[in-house]
């Protein structure tokens, strides 16, 4: 719990973002936050052998998910709001793992340490750029100044709120599927507080990207004068990252989630525990309640941020 950040053990991830931004692209994507996930898949075989031990890690999971994604709606800080949102999906990891799916959670781990790779180094070059200032509320107008980063922060977004066919969209939708499939109290907890989740995603996301590239600009003048785009050493990487946020999840779905893939056999599920088929019968509807939250919160992001200008009046001297 406290290496992956879960609910109460959480506070030390934020705070973290004092830190470089390349560290923090480390930490959130590479090594540290990961750990305690993947500590639980390589030990299913002793959770898989104490039911209540598995409601207890879904349960917290879910709530991790739902509150950090919560909390990350009213951050200001440009670095703050991505790491509440590693958080939040570390959540999802732990809640899937808590329902006995371990193999979508190592996906979902895998596929969120692209698209959050490319989220920070993209915020970095912003920061950079605008005399190191972070503030969501100190930007704004920086579309044309930053153009490369505005594509790849949108791309990571994207990804990262499920947008259909892009890396995403395949682990995080398999996640509420699997919940939903399970018709147990913890599964329908994990799935409503998920969706909701889905929801406050979309909306800090496409905040961000407002705050700081559509809105009018709202910083000072001399740091618009000296505002540049990032060297193209700083972009490569972006690039490439970007490249695996949009076909990463599709290259690799049927190798962790086709059923029968012998890629994850040493990992221990008990049979009663599956319900990977279940979730492929599932009523269409109920298969697209997630992407409708997740259209919701961005259009009610849209409205709210970029059309009224909510949470954006600071007065500079």
């Amino acid at each position: 719990m406290g290496k992956s950040a879960q609910l109460s053990l959480h506070i030390w991830l934020p705070d973290a973002m004092e830190g470089p931004t390349p560290v923090s692209a480390l930490i959130h994507a590479a090594t540290l936050v990961v750990s305690g996930v993947f500590l639980i898949i390589r030990c299913s075989i002793f959770f898989e052998n104490s039911e209540s031990v598995l409601i207890i890690v879904s349960i917290i999971g879910a709530l991790t998910a739902f509150f950090a994604a919560s909390v990350g709606l009213f951050q200001n800080d440009l670095k703050r709001v991505i790491a509440y949102s590693t958080c939040s999906q570390l959540g999802y990891m732990i809640f899937i793992s808590g329902l006995s799916h371990y193999s979508i959670s190592l996906f979902h781990l895998a596929n969120h340490a692209v698209f959050k790779a490319l989220l920070f180094l993209s915020a970095g070059c912003v920061i950079h750029g605008l005399s190191d200032e972070q503030d969501l509320r100190k930007m704004g107008g920086l579309l044309n100044i930053f153009p490369v980063s505005y594509v790849m922060i949108l791309i990571g977004s994207l990804a990262l709120v499920g947008t259909p066919f892009l890396t995403g969209f395949y682990s995080k939708d398999c996640i509420l599927e699997l919940a939903v499939a399970k018709h147990t109290f913890a599964g329908n907890f994990c799935y409503f507080l998920g969706c909701s989740a889905a929801f406050c995603t979309a909306f800090y996301s496409f905040r961000l990207i407002f705050l700081t590239f559509v809105n009018r600009t709202n910083t000072f003048k001399v740091y618009i004068q000296s505002a540049h785009e990032a060297p193209i050493l700083m972009i490569l990487p972006l690039m490439i990252l970007s490249i695996g946020a949009i076909i990463y999840g599709f290259l690799s779905r049927d190798l962790i989630i086709g059923l029968g893939s012998l890629f994850f056999n040493n990992v221990h599920t008990n049979f009663y525990n599956f319900v990977l088929v279940d979730s492929e019968f599932l009523n269409a509807l109920i298969k697209n309640i997630p992407f409708i939250f997740t259209c919701f919160g961005a259009l009610l992001s849209f409205f709210l941020i970029h059309c009224f200008n909510v949470n954006t009046g600071v007065v500079l001297g």
